[in-house]
């Protein structure tokens, strides 16, 4: 993947474990103020947090298991 198109171009030089404790508003697409409103919700502050986030990993598992279903 190149990173330049998933990650604000301040961030899209810094090393990929910098970029993990980056603040969710690095990734293209969420503006500071999503990153206030998904603080709030759900306690997120960084790409990590993001990427860790319990509702986000079930919904990562069920479209998965959607593509195998019978």
């Amino acid at each position: 993947m190149n990173i330049e198109k998933a990650i604000i171009k301040e961030y899209a030089d810094k090393p990929i474990k910098e970029i993990v404790d980056a603040p969710v508003w690095a990734i293209k697409g969420i503006s500071q103020s999503d990153a206030v409103l998904l603080e709030q919700a759900f306690g997120v502050k960084t790409v990590g947090d993001f990427a860790n986030l319990k509702y986000f990993k079930w919904a990562q598992a069920i479209v998965s298991l959607s593509e195998v279903e019978v």
